[in-house]
Parts: C-alpha cells; structure tokens; sequence
C-alpha cells in the first residue's frame, strides 16, 4: 500500500492526513488527521492579509532602540564624568554623589543631582544676573515689578558668552553636559528627503491675515474656507467649526510643481501651481531643513540663535518649534568654537599632563587607541571621542543572498574549503544591463482586438510586426538603457508611436511601471548638470568606477574626499563634486546572483552590437562546442542538449532567455545545486532564523516541519522511506506577496459586501409577489442574482451615483434596496440572443446559468466563465465554446416553452452585443469571443512559480525524493489549491458530513434566543437534513467552515486523497497537447473524465444528470467522519514569560602574552533573565 501524507498550510495553522491507498486504488484507509493551531494575535493576522507583514517582535525592537540610546548617552556622560573629575571642573556638590572608586563614572545609588542646583539653589547666579541685565535692555517689562526669568535660560546665555568671554569652570562643565544630551542628528547619505525633478516640498511659519467662508460643502457638516496668509497664498480648509486663526502663526507644508528646466509650473488661469498642507509626523526633514536655513542666515550657533530668540520672543518654544531636529553640524561647530575660546583661559586646557592621565583613565587597556589619539587634545577628546562620538555601522553582509551558481574556495586549516559567493547589489551596473535584457527577452505585444483571417481574434500577439529585426531590439534596449522606468503607456505611445493605445497592451501589469537602468539613468541626469562633460564619458569602466564611490562611501566627509580624488583623475570641475555629494545614497538590495555568475550569463543574453564572442568565458565556450558538435561529456546532461538543440553555430548563443543561458552555462536553472534527502525524521532541520524575509510564513513552515517529523515518529518510527508522496496546498495567503495579499484582502472584502446585499435583496425579492419562486437562502440563486448583477453594472455606460452606492453596500435599507430593485429588471440581456431577462423571471426554470466554455473541455467555475441565458439555449449550445456555437448557429430558431420561439443573434450581432455588454470585463469578454482555449491560458493555471511555494516544495522533496532524481521538485510532491479542495470535498459527500459535525451548534443558538434563526430541520433529497443559516445583520465575517479548527484537518484528508489525475483534471492540463487536434484533446479529457467521474443522474431521469467525481474507497465518507469526531487539535505551546539567557559580552582579558584584548565572553555574576511576553497593552 502506498503512504500519503496531506498538509493544508495556513498562516496560523497546519492541517495533516496521513492515509493509506492501495497501488490499484480500490481501498484505503486513513491512520490519522489532526490541525496544529499556532496561536498569533488577530491584528497580526489581519496585517498580514493586508499585505502589512511585521515581525511579533518587531515593537520590542523599536523599544530595545531606544532603551540602547538611553544607554549610550548614559555611557558619554560617564566618560565625561570621570574627565571633568581629574580636571577638577565639577562642582563639590556633584561631584560628591559620583562613584569614581567602582562603578566609574556612574552616580551613586539612589542618587541624581542637578550640576546647576544644590539643595535646590541655583548656583550660577553671576550669570544669571548678567542675563537679566540683557533682558531689561530688551524687554524691561519682563524684570519690572518682580517679575522673574527661569533660570534654566541662562544656559543659552553661557553658550553665547563662552564664545567671546571667560565663563567658569564649573559652568564649562554644565555646557558639556548639556551638548552630551542634545547632540544633533547624525545624518547619512540616504536619508535627506529624495530631491524629484517635477515637485518642491518646503516648510513655512506663515501668518493668517484673514479667513473666507466659500459657501461651499463638504459632507453634510463640514464648511470650506479660503485662509488668505500674509504673502498672499490661499490656503483651503474644511471645518465644522468657524476657524479663529486670524493673526495666528500657522506652519505649512507647500508643495511647488515644477517644469523640467526648474521654473514653477503655471495653471490655465497663469498662477503657479501650489498647494498647501498642514504637517505631519513624516515631514520632520522639511522641518529641519527650514529650521538649518535660518541658523545659517542668522550666521550665529545654535545656542545663540536660541538666546537672541528669547530677548526678541521670551513666549517663544524652544524644543520642537523654534529648535526642531538639526544636523549634528551646527552643535559640533558651536563646541569646538567655545573650547577653542576657552583653552585661552584655562591652562588645563592644553595641559600635556592631565590629557595623557585623562587617557590614562579611559583607556586602560586599549593601547592602540590610547597611542592614535595621543597628541590630539581635549578638543579632539570632548568632541570626536566623547560626546559627538558615533559608532561605526555593523557590517550585514552575512545577511546577503549567497549565489547558487559561484562559491570561492579557500584553505582553512590545512584543508581546502568552499564558501558560496554573496549577491550583487542591485544597483550594480551589471545586474542593472542583466535585468534590462531579461525584461526585453520576455516583452510581449498583444493587440486586444483584430481581424485574423476574416474574424474577430482576441489578444494576438503582434510583437514581431514591431521587432521585425534583431537592430530593432537592440534600438529598444539603448531606448531603455537610459530611462529609471517604464510602463505601458510609455512604451506604446513613446517609443512605438502607437495611437490607439487601447486596443494594445503588453504582457506585463498594466497601470505598473518597471525598473529599467536607474543607476545610469540618475548618472547621466546629475552629469547632465555638470560643466564640459565630454561625449562618452559615462563609459562601462567609468560607470562601474562612480557608482562603486557612491554605494560603498557612507560618511558625508567621506564621499567629498572620494569625489574630489576621482574628479581629479578624470580632470572634472569643482562642480562636479558639489552635484554629486548631494547623490541619494543607493538602497541595500541584491539581486539572485553574484557578480561572477552575472558576468558569465550575460554575454550570451546581449543582441546585435552589443554580443560579443570574445566576453564569453573559456569554459562556457567548451560546454557550447560540445553541445553543438554533440560530444560526450558527463557534465552536459540530456535535457541542456534536448533544450538547446536548434542552436547550431556559436553566433547562435545570442539574445537568448535568462533560463536557457543557465542551462547552457550551469547546467542548471531553478534546480537545487546540493540535493538534499532526508532519510530519517532525525535528519530534518529547520529552517535558519530570517532565512526568508517573511517571519509569519517562516514561522509555518519550520512548525510544519516539526509536525512532519512527529508524525513520521508516531507512524512510521522514523524510519527511512515511510511516506510514498506528500500532497500540498498552500493557503493563498501564504503563497502571495504583500501587494497580492492587500488586493485579495480588499477583494474578498468587496464580495462580502456583495453577498450580504445579494441576500438582502432576495429577501426583499420574496416580499415582493411579483418575483417568482425566490429562496433567499439558495447558494444557486444567489449564485444566479450575483452574475445578474455584475452583467447590469459592467454593461451600463451611465449608472447613476446612488446606484453606484447601492452597489457597494453590504446592507442597504429597504428604501435602498427598492430603489435597486427597480434599477436592475429590464436590463440583462441574453448574451446569444440579446433577448432581456426580466427580473421576475430570473429565478424560475426558464433560465439557467451557463459556462462559456464548457466544463467537460476545460475546468472553470468562476464568474468570468459564466452568463445566463434561455434553459433551451443552454442545451442547444451543449459542448461548444460561446464563440464556437454562434459562428456555427448563428441566426438560428430555438423552441422555448409554451410554445415561444427565439432567434440566435448573427455572428456579427453577437461581437457587437459582447464588447458594448462586457467592455469592463475583458476577462469575460475574452471568453465570449474565444472559439478556442489557447494553451497559454491553460498554462496560467499549471505554474505555481512563487517563491514560498517553491520552498514549501523543494523542503518537502527532501523527504520523498527518489534515488538520482536532480529536480528541485520531486515528482512525489503534489500541489494542489484551494479550489480543487472545494470541489472535491462537495462531492465527496463531505460538505453534509461537516454540517453534520457543527449542528449541535446551531441547534444551542436556537435553544438560546428562542428562535429558528439559526437553521432548521429540512428534507432534502429524500434525507432529514439540519439546514444552518445566521441572521443577515451578524452574517458579516462569518463562515461556517470556519468555527470549528477541525475543518484543517477535513482539507488535509481531502488533499491527501487528491491525485494527480484529479489536479491534471481540474487545472486542465488535460486540454493541452502540442500537435493535437481538437478531437484528439477533447478525447483525451473524456478519457480521463471516465476514469474520475461517474454521473449522478437527478430525479432518476437517465437525460438529467451531472458528473461528479468518484470517493477514494467505498467507506470513505464515513469514515472521515469518525476521524473528525476523535480529532483533538493541537496548539503550539509558547507560553515563555522568562527565560534563562546566555548574556554575552565585550571585556578586555589578558592572550597569555602579558598582553589586554578585547573578547566576547559569557556573563556569569547575577541571575541572566529575559522577559518574552508584555504584561499588558500598551495603555492608550
């Protein structure tokens, strides 16, 4: 018997199924199901469908970074402390309450006083009074009458006099550890606002001279206003409130459009296009930015712009309005001016003596350091080593993609080694040209609509009538090669002069643009700015050699220095260098590949002019001659011959697709370089922590890898070869990238809110007797309302806008719906016979829903497959696509019942009735126009070529993989989807069996609110069945399948039962077949329908039946039953509140030469606990 295991892979769950089936099918058993529940919090899960992914531990993170900036100005000010002591600069009061014996530096326990206070008496009261003098200078009305200043301001008064006069000891020492706690902000390259050539952004303090009410609103109580502010630029408001801003100081964010040469773009009317907007939290950069521009223009330090301020303004807010945040520049500048200033009074200040003990002190063991700095000073110490001192950035190259193709070797310890190489930036000229041909090697043209041999053909492909010829690529990459982007309209309306851009599209995402070469592109636009730059200057050699200076260089100082050096190796002006430091630093992304195996793969990707022979590498051009002349050579397998077999000279090897460069230079594409198989359960690891940059998903797998190696122990005893083929299917959710998941979260959403509305209408449907045989709680009736419904709103050019919000409320009021009601009738037409459909008939035996394309060719249950239309038309059209039956039928007479009669519509009819009915369902409208199913539109549904799919079944194949099998994807993983599992599990009975499981449920409810709300008994088919419901107004998020975990474990069974033929069938992989005919398909999936299916005939009439797929074995219903029933689910125990840790750190401890070295060792004094989980939420 053959050992099946199922997994239904979840973001917070994990079904399994373990069964047992005879090799010839007719029985089995199951040995076990159960669903691992991995508790996670519903915001989580719901960001996560969002498309918002964050780590659980992402909020510690921003918490321990602050706590660590805490710590390292806590650290300063120890440093700092234990400098001034030796000086002798601290004042006797403070300097009583530090330790300098034990913990050096720090201030005793329980102890934290004010350097300017000592038992609460300020103790610069000199100062302080010569402050005053300048206050009643300036305003004498603040100090008249006993009025009183804070003493806290005359802080900025000794900043501005340390500049030009001698201040106390004790006073140098407040300043410095004032400067230690506001410090500035370190800014990097990258992280100034990014400059865009078409919008200005500024930030403006502006007075409101008036406010005009316009009259106008917005929403039912909000008023606009006109705020007119004192340069004469009108700001537009809306309020509820009457807004009392006039003499007020308001702070704006304008933004200006600009023209390509820089000047202010101008409206129709001739005034500049601006607008304003109040602030927000993510435009602190424009605030600093104005903030830096009055400093300078004021050309005074920081503390004496505060000071003068405070004499003009003494209402005036320091921190966070007149101060905000600030280059760390302007602190350093205005430091380095008071010491130098300083020195002059105070011999300490240059003392050889004192310095060295100063070192002496902080640097004990560090003698390198100690020896670098030695003759700096305490300017150098106070500033650069002390308090503006910034730790250099961690390098994160472990991080970095390792690439599957190159390693490096190297000897370590006698024995030589292998390491993969890292990845190549993406911003890499490089990886730049390789992604730009391998867009160009898969763009595709398609004209939507065009007459193909006297028909109407939907998408053709008309890319050749466009590149006719190699020269005519190589004009498409030089046109790319030098642009930051792309999209469709560009392409289309720029490049290929096409006017009638609807009717054309490419193959990529429409309303998306695509990244070209943006690393040359900014190159040439900042060159383009500088003066005598000549022809050809951005050269490959040149290009590589700049970019490489703007992506490694961090330090602003730092990238001057290297600018400088390369302008004058090239013989560049002074402008060049101020153009170019002010470059966006390059984002840290990597591409797939390193460096050294993109060199190997382009040369064979390149066209035309740029294809050179010569580039190819020594051994890439040995595997090609074998491969052309067909010499044997063991590392040349079969299918690299079989896939480059029209490839028959050298100059051949040219614009070639990424995949078959990969074969002929690797001999390989998506496989694994190691093929790993796991024979016992002991043999599975798990995957390494951030190996995939989604923590929820890799959360999942690593729990369902556990769950795996439990059930190979509990079952098969861990023993080599247990599980025969492991059957899959990935949650969407999972398998879909962030953009992915928002738009079905956002969709699933949207048909919530029409299921709700299309219940509420039938319900309103059945109050109303002019509508036949309406059940509200029918799935086919609602089923038939929806595509009602959609084909109204799709087809109708002018809807009115209350109609447009009906459409998308989930429950409307029964005005509302009346209204919609009345709307809707009298408007679906009959697609294949332009008939209406009137909505009183709707529901009765007259019309029915029909496939397009029928389900016995190709397996397609959506909505984009389905229309409604005449019960007797439906039979007539029988096997046929829509297409197909009106180009063969078209014009004839259908008998309808009671003796009516309806006439097909004429082929040309029908094309016009389908592209003015379904223009705004092309997917639908592509259907109705297609007379056959081209196989591209199959093979969408067969490649599942997802990055975490790929992981889920490259780790799963270690496990099932059989001996010398080198895919990535052993043939014994099955992946099947959601909507496979459906369909199966209905027919298999097991939709009743689950209804009967949750009944109980139901049943309590109605037992509880003394009501028939929830459900009531029903017969059905000739059975007794319970039929649930739930209340329209609580129905909103619910789903039945959902409340009970054991539904994980259901799908599991089913998956596992799943075969191949089944996903082949449904998938319709069947229908496909290079160089088969029609007839040859058609059998070829009637073949495979027999051998699934069998026909369920309905009220035992032999011309009334359907195909529904046989169960696995006999018993097989029943016995998922019973599995149910005893099923206990699991859950992942994380419950740690404290942890014992392993705290490591840095200490200095002697190599056993007499020598200090710095060492990570383990902290062993003191109990080392780690809190894992918050109390509580945050306290809002």
């Amino acid at each position: 018997m053959k050992r099946i295991l199922g997994l239904d892979l979840g973001t917070n769950s994990i079904g399994w199924a373990l069964i047992e089936l005879e090799e010839d099918k007719s029985d089995g058993r199951i040995l076990g199901a159960g669903s691992r529940i991995i508790p996670m919090s519903q915001d989580v899960l719901s960001d996560f469908g969002k498309g918002q992914s964050t780590s659980p531990t992402a909020e510690r993170t921003k918490f321990r970074s602050a706590r660590r900036l805490i710590e390292r100005f806590l650290l300063r000010r120890e440093r700092l402390h234990r400098v001034l002591n030796i000086l002798g600069f601290l004042p006797s009061h403070y300097k009583t309450e530090i330790d300098f014996d034990r913990r050096l530096g720090q201030f005793l326990p329980g102890k934290e006083p004010k350097l300017a206070y000592d038992k609460g008496n300020f103790i610069f009261k000199e100062s302080f009074k010569e402050m005053l003098q300048d206050f009643a200078a300036c305003k004498p009305e603040l100090v008249s009458d006993g009025k009183k200043i804070p003493y806290d301001w005359t802080i900025y008064y000794l900043r501005k006099k340390a500049l030009t006069q001698r201040i106390e000891k004790e006073e140098i020492a407040w300043l410095l550890l004032n400067f230690n706690q506001k410090r500035g902000y370190n800014q990097l390259r990258g992280e100034e606002a990014e400059e865009t050539q078409s919008k200005k952004e500024e930030f403006y303090s502006l007075r409101v001279v008036d406010v005009v009410a316009t009259g106008e609103r917005k929403g039912n109580d909000e008023m606009c206003y006109n705020v007119v502010l004192e340069n004469g630029w009108i700001y537009r408001r809306t309020s509820r409130t009457q807004l009392d801003w006039i003499g007020k100081v308001k702070e704006f964010i304008v933004t200006t459009e600009l023209n390509e040469d820089g000047t202010i773009k101008l409206d129709k009317e001739g005034k500049e296009k601006r607008s304003l907007r109040a602030p927000e939290d993510k435009d602190w950069t424009l605030v600093k930015k104005k903030t830096e521009y009055n400093i300078d223009k004021s050309k005074k330090t920081i503390g004496a712009y505060i000071y003068d301020n405070l004499l003009d303004n003494p209402v005036q807010k320091i921190r966070g309005k007149l101060v905000s945040v600030v280059e760390r520049r302007f602190y350093k500048t205005e430091l380095e001016s008071i010491l130098k200033k300083q020195e002059e009074f105070y011999p300490e200040l240059r003392d050889g003596k004192l310095y060295r003990d100063c070192l002496e002190e902080l640097y004990q063991h560090n003698d390198a350091h100690k020896k670098n700095i030695a003759q700096k000073g305490f300017n150098h110490l106070f500033i650069n080593d002390i308090i503006f001192y910034q730790r250099p950035l961690k390098s994160k190259k472990s991080l970095i993609s390792n690439c599957k193709f190159e390693h490096k070797r190297f000897i370590k310890d006698g024995k030589t080694e292998f390491a993969p190489l890292k990845c190549i930036a993406k911003s890499h000229p490089l990886f730049q040209e390789f992604r730009l041909w391998e867009f160009i090697q898969n763009l595709r043209i398609y004209q939507n609509e065009k007459d193909v041999d006297g028909r109407l053909a939907m998408d053709v492909n008309v890319t050749d009538e466009f590149f006719k010829s190699e020269d005519d690529w190589v004009r498409l990459f030089e046109w790319l090669n030098e642009r930051k982007d792309v999209d469709q309209k560009a392409l289309l309306k720029q490049y290929l002069k096409i006017r009638k851009l609807d009717n054309y599209r490419w193959n990529y995402v429409v309303d998306k643009p695509y990244p070209c070469n943006e690393t040359r592109s900014l190159l040439l636009f900042k060159l383009s700015k500088v003066a005598n730059i000549p022809n050809g200057f951005l050269n490959k050699e040149n290009e590589e050699a700049l970019w490489h200076i703007l992506y490694s260089v961090i330090e602003k100082n730092e990238i001057q220095k290297a600018l400088k050096r390369f302008a004058s190796k090239k013989g560049l002006g002074d402008d060049f260098v101020e153009i170019f430091q002010k470059f966006p630093a390059y984002e840290k992304e990597y591409g797939s590949y390193s460096a050294k195996a993109i060199k190997k793969l382009l040369p064979l990707m390149r066209r035309g002019k740029y294809w050179n022979q010569e580039e190819i590498d020594v051994n890439t051009k040995g595997r090609i001659e074998k491969i052309i002349t067909g010499e044997y050579d063991e590392k040349i397998r079969d299918r690299v011959r079989d896939k480059a077999i029209q490839l028959s000279d050298i100059t051949h090897f040219r614009g070639l697709p990424h995949w078959l460069v990969s074969y002929i230079v690797y001999d390989r594409h998506s496989e694994d370089g190691e093929i790993i198989k796991w024979q016992t359960a002991a043999d599975i690891t798990l995957l390494p922590q951030y190996s995939l940059r989604n923590p929820i998903v890799e959360q999942v797998i690593n729990e369902s890898l556990l769950v795996v190696r439990d059930i190979w122990n509990e079952h098969g005893g861990g023993e080599e070869g247990f599980f025969d083929e492991i059957h899959i299917e990935l949650g969407r959710e999972m398998k879909n990238p962030a953009d992915k998941r928002k738009r079905m979260t956002d969709k699933i959403n949207e048909n919530e809110n029409t299921n709700l509305r299309i219940k509420a209408l039938l319900m309103e449907f059945m109050n109303d007797g002019g509508i036949e045989n309406v059940r509200p709680y029918s799935p086919m009736q609602q089923e038939i309302l929806k595509i009602y419904e959609e084909g109204v709103l799709n087809g109708e050019a002018n809807i009115p806008d209350d109609i447009v919000k009906i459409s998308k409320q989930a429950q409307p009021g029964k005005a509302e719906l009346v209204r919609y009601k009345l709307w809707l009738q009298q408007k679906y037409r009959s697609p294949y016979t332009g008939m209406i459909i009137p909505l009183n008939k709707l529901f009765t035996s007259a019309y029915e829903i029909e496939h397009i394309i029928p389900q016995s060719r190709y397996f397609d249950d959506s909505f984009s497959n389905k229309v409604i239309c005449e019960s007797e038309v439906n039979k007539d059209k029988d096997n046929r696509t829509a297409y197909e039956y009106i180009k063969a039928d078209g014009g004839k007479k259908v008998q309808l019942s009671f003796g009516r009669e309806v006439s097909l519509l004429s082929l040309q009819d029908y094309e016009a009735l389908v592209k003015d009915s379904f223009s705004r369902n092309r997917g639908k409208m592509n259907r109705l126009l297609m007379e056959d199913i081209p196989e591209s539109f199959i093979q969408r549904q067969l490649n599942d070529s997802r990055y975490i799919s790929k992981v889920v079944k490259s780790l799963m194949s270690r496990i099932v993989r059989e001996e010398g099998e080198q895919e990535a994807i052993s043939k014994k993983v099955i992946v099947s989807n959601g909507s496979i599992t459906s369909t199966l599990r209905n027919d298999w009975g097991l939709n009743d069996i689950w209804n009967e499981i949750i009944t109980p449920r139901f049943e309590r409810m109605n037992e509880l609110t003394n009501s028939q709300n929830f459900g009531e008994w029903t017969n059905k088919d000739g059975k007794r069945v319970f039929q649930t419901s739930v209340p329209i107004e609580l129905s909103k998020g619910f789903s039945k399948k959902r409340i009970d975990h054991r539904h994980h474990a259901l799908d599991a069974i089913v998956i596992a039962c799943c075969s191949r033929n089944h996903i082949n069938y449904l998938n319709n992989e069947s229908a496909l077949g290079k160089g088969r005919t029609k007839d040859e398909k058609d059998r070829r999936r009637y073949d495979l329908k027999n051998i699934l299916c069998s026909k369920k005939f309905n009220n035992g009439s032999e011309s009334n039946y359907k195909w529904v797929f046989n169960k696995p074995w006999d018993s097989f219903t029943q016995e998922v039953r019973d599995v149910l029933l005893n099923t206990v689910i699991s859950f992942k125990q994380n419950l740690r509140v404290l942890n014992k840790t392993k705290n490591y750190h840095q200490a200095w401890r002697s190599n056993g030469n007499g020598k200090m070295e710095k060492k990570i060792v383990l902290q062993l004094k003191g109990e080392n606990l780690a809190i894992r989980r918050s109390l509580h939420q945050d306290t809002v």
